[in-house]
């Protein structure tokens, strides 16, 4: 029963931004970290950005990640947010969410393409 839901991708110009929106639900949304990860053709999927949950603010995954990531608790919903893309941004981005001691969830992805 829990399922993540990501939405906003697409096809964005060199120098535009993106939103994308990752819908949770099943799980108790704000004891969860909430992360974004990316996977283009060929590469390794990366983490960009993370937000911890509000039991703890301790996840070392946080230090690899880029972009602006933020939460509404009340919502169910996580955002990330990046003006200035580039090509190199094109990839199937994913919204993953955790716990220190729970297990780990992950969404079907969505496509963003960065092109002129």
């Amino acid at each position: 029963q829990v399922q993540l839901v990501e939405s906003g991708g697409g096809l964005v110009q060199p120098g535009g931004s993106l939103r994308l929106s990752c819908a949770a639900s099943g799980i108790r949304f704000s004891i969860y970290h909430m992360g974004w990860y990316r996977q283009a053709p060929g590469k390794e999927r990366e983490c960009v950005a993370l937000i911890t949950s509000i039991v703890t603010t301790n996840y070392a995954d946080s230090v690899k990640c880029r972009f602006t990531i933020s939460r509404d608790n009340a919502k169910n919903t996580v955002y990330l947010q990046r003006s200035n893309l580039n090509p190199e941004d094109t990839a199937v981005y994913y919204c993953k969410s955790s716990r220190p001691y729970g297990n780990n969830y992950w969404g079907r992805g969505t496509q963003v393409t960065v092109s002129a």
